[in-house]
């Protein structure tokens, strides 16, 4: 695609005395006023674009006479222009996290009619800081406000047949957080920003700062409980029995909220209706493949493929809910919204997987592979499995924090009579997840991976949208009643009976 760029000349005329005379009466009221009120705002640190320079990636590349570099050159005559196809993107990165500010964007005239400004503190998940559906092209200079290392446009319609195309793409800001509207984050991320509404992932939550979602009701009076109880090593867990719902979805309501597509292929579980445009009240009108119908939340991963071929799970899997701290007696219900990220899509580190697992992968009688093994046994009953374990502290603030794992803590071990105790910064003991997934493939496993890639990028997300009475009475009765439940909430073992069911026979709360 060409571009014609026209420009009128700047026409010269001789300065009368009359306009000199003007000019000096204009500069004497700017320096009387500068008595008056102060000296007059002439430029600032927010003046000079940070993006300047800084290294850009994009989605993909008109030709390489376009490249993703010119946006940040300076030269209004250069451009970068992509694929003709939706979505798009292009990002810059800052090389330090900085609070942004304002970001323009000179488009030719191959232009975005809908897009957003997301930014990311890793590169990997991101938050939404402005988005529109009536884009006009030209140049758009757009107030922001979030913490990030990296910014992005993503394109999701196009104004014309062609590509998305920018001359430039500048990033004002500062290098640190402004002070105001602090929401008193984990110690592992303690960055603030300005308060602005929650976004379109929320629905239960009060407002967002820097990519955290306020608990509506925060639980800010506990301490993490170093008592040792009865029963320590006993079972203290029930079941959610989930088969899938969904597949073959690149959305990912969580990491790209409202961002159909942009995501690599996932497999869902739970609730029948979870999308990228997925909110907690959404969720709470739909249905779910989970026994128990009180268990409206979403639970999702990344797609198990065997050369091109998808493979899912067949029939129901199980989700434990145990107690990932000693003292079970203080395990509480997650609150209505929470949600969260376990493990990492771009982990290479199979040591740090494996020790988040349970046996690591397992196919036949072949246990802590770190990775998914080459080979396994060509039986109809061997299947490879999973059993991978969710943090089980919260901080009792946040329904979700910029990287969507901040807010939620594993245990630590304290070595002593106490055991497992969730850390000062993550007071709240909820319920540790654990995946036990089991995916229909044996034999020859050389071309088996994730739709994220190797074994060690297997991650999941969870949305809590469980039905507050029915998930605190699971707990109670299983969890902090030294049970091990099934999915009704009932304890068959001869050493507990006589066992009550939590649920009656259509899976139901009485």
């Amino acid at each position: 695609m060409s571009s014609l760029s026209l420009r009128r000349p700047l026409r010269g005329a001789p300065r009368s005395r009359l306009f000199i005379l003007a000019g000096i009466v204009v500069a004497l009221v700017g320096f009387l006023g500068w008595f008056a009120t102060g000296p007059l705002h002439l430029a600032s640190a927010d003046d000079k674009p940070l993006s300047q320079g800084k290294p850009v990636t994009a989605s993909s590349l008109e030709g390489q006479g376009y490249p993703a570099k010119a946006v940040v050159d300076g030269d209004v005559k250069t451009r970068w222009s992509s694929a003709f196809s939706d979505p798009q993107w292009i990002q810059v990165d800052l090389g330090a996290p900085v609070a942004v500010g304002r970001v323009v964007l000179n488009w030719e005239r191959a232009y975005a009619t809908a897009f957003e400004l997301q930014v990311s503190v890793d590169g990997t998940n991101w938050r939404s800081v402005y988005a529109t559906t009536t884009g006009t092209g030209g140049t758009q200079n757009i107030t922001v406000s979030g913490l990030g290392r990296y910014v992005r446009m993503y394109g999701t319609k196009r104004s014309s047949g062609y590509g998305y195309s920018l001359w430039e793409f500048q990033v004002f800001g500062t290098g640190s957080a402004p002070a105001t509207a602090t929401v008193n984050p984990p110690s592992s991320a303690s960055q603030s920003a300005t308060t602005q509404p929650t976004s379109g992932t929320g629905g239960t939550g009060g407002t967002a700062a820097a990519g955290y979602i306020m608990a509506p009701n925060p639980v800010t009076n506990v301490k993490p409980s170093h008592e040792v109880p009865p029963n320590k090593g006993g079972f203290h867990e029930f079941q959610a029995n989930c088969s899938v719902s969904r597949t073959n979805l690149g959305d990912d309501p969580i990491v790209f909220p409202g961002l159909a597509g942009a995501s690599h292929l996932h497999t869902f579980m739970g609730n029948t209706t979870t999308n990228a445009a997925t909110t907690i009240d959404s969720l709470t009108k739909g249905q779910t493949t989970c026994k128990a119908k009180g268990d409206l939340s979403a639970y999702w991963m990344p797609t198990l493929l065997n050369g091109d071929t998808e493979v899912n799970p067949v029939g129901l899997q199980t989700i434990y809910y145990k107690a990932g701290v000693t003292d079970y007696r203080s395990v509480r219900a997650f609150p209505k919204g929470l949600r969260f990220v376990v493990g990492n899509a771009k982990n290479t580190d199979a040591d740090k997987f494996l020790a988040a697992t349970e046996e690591g992968f397992e196919c036949g009688n072949s246990y802590k592979n770190k990775n998914i093994p080459l080979t396994c046994p060509a039986e109809r009953s061997v299947q490879l499995n999973i059993r991978y374990q969710a943090p089980s502290c919260w901080d009792g603030l946040h329904l979700d924090s910029p990287d969507h794992q901040s807010h939620m803590s594993y245990p630590v071990d304290t070595h002593t009579a106490s055991g497992w105790v969730c850390p000062d910064s993550h007071p709240v003991a909820v319920p540790k997840l654990e995946f036990k997934m089991a995916w229909p493939v044996n034999g020859d496993m050389s071309k088996v991976r994730f739709t994220s890639g190797a074994g060690p990028t297997f991650h999941y997300d969870f949305m809590n949208a469980w039905d507050d009475r029915t998930l605190a009475a699971m707990i109670d009765g299983c969890i902090v009643a030294a049970r091990q439940c099934d999915p009704r909430g009932h304890d068959g073992r001869d050493d507990q009976q006589p066992a009550p069911y939590v649920l009656n026979e259509q899976y139901l709360l009485p």
